[in-house]
């Protein structure tokens, strides 16, 4: 049988070892770098500084929000439950959305409670002090449905929702 050669492997070609030049350019762009890096704090500490003396003290937060957007509640019926506790306290405004026998009401608690717990978390609000504000109910998306009705027509149907927007402050 004749025997088939096969290509000898080509060798990769040693590498050489770098110069004197390479290895000092080389040592030159590293302290350059770690000069850079040594720098930068001290010119970020003077920046710190420097907006921490030129900005003036924030303003006291004195009212807090919470909304609540596409509530499924028609906003006619939600202003009816709105306009019983329109500047009432927070403590007060509850009770009352408790004995209300609406839809709106379990709702319009709800956001009046988030109000208050960012009132009193978010900006050091005293609890007992707080009381409704403002508070409105918007008009959200509108769902337009279709209602079969006699002899193969349909109606138009409109599934109304509403924002409705709790504004709580301290007294």
């Amino acid at each position: 049988m004749a025997e088939t050669k096969k290509p000898a492997a080509k060798k990769a070609p040693a590498k050489k070892a770098p110069t004197k030049k390479v290895e000092e350019v080389k040592e030159a762009e590293v302290k350059e770098e770690v000069a850079k890096v040594e720098e930068k704090p001290t010119k970020e500490a003077k920046k710190a500084a420097k907006k921490a003396k030129e900005a003036p003290a924030k303003p006291v937060v004195t009212s807090a929000r919470a909304t609540a957007y596409d509530v499924r509640v028609t906003p006619r019926k939600a202003r009816l439950v709105i306009d019983l506790i329109r500047g009432l306290g927070v403590n007060e405004a509850l009770g009352i959305l408790a004995n209300v026998n609406k839809a709106a009401s379990p709702i319009v608690a709800k956001v009046v409670k988030s109000a208050a717990s960012n009132a009193i978390n978010n900006f050091g609000m005293d609890e007992e002090r707080l009381y409704v504000a403002e508070i409105y109910a918007n008009d959200g998306l509108r769902m337009k449905r279709y209602l079969p009705r006699a002899k193969g027509s349909a109606s138009g149907l409109v599934k109304r929702t509403s924002h409705i927007t709790v504004v709580v402050k301290q007294r």
